[in-house]
């Protein structure tokens, strides 16, 4: 039951987009029509962080993140790399069974 919940989510093409993908729940907006498998893997990883910490919260903290990160003198790409988030999920994205195995909190071994 519970990895299923990790795996509900809708594919939104938006070919305006910046990124190649992006998690805004319960959607995935991709800016390619057929976006590869890692990409979606990618971004349903952010999904079940964002299930996680209420939603909310999540967004809170990747945004706090992202400016600590940048305080500290990191440049976009480094202090956009260097969330907890984003280390899991390039991490794993790869891995298309991931989320099968994925515990909750998981993040949290990227601090």
């Amino acid at each position: 039951m519970e990895n299923r919940r990790k795996a509900f989510f809708f594919t939104i093409y938006c070919p305006f987009l910046n990124v190649d993908g992006m998690a805004i729940f319960p959607f995935v907006l991709v800016k390619s029509k057929n976006p590869p498998g890692v990409l979606l893997n990618h971004e349903r990883i952010h999904l079940a962080q964002q299930i996680e910490l209420f939603i909310l919260p999540f967004y809170c903290w990747y945004l706090l993140a992202y400016c600590w990160n940048r305080f500290k003198g990191q440049n976009h790409h480094q202090a956009y790399r260097n969330i907890i988030f984003e280390k899991e999920a390039y991490e794993n994205d790869e891995n298309l069974q991931y989320l099968t195995n994925r515990k909750n909190w998981d993040f949290l071994k990227y601090r």
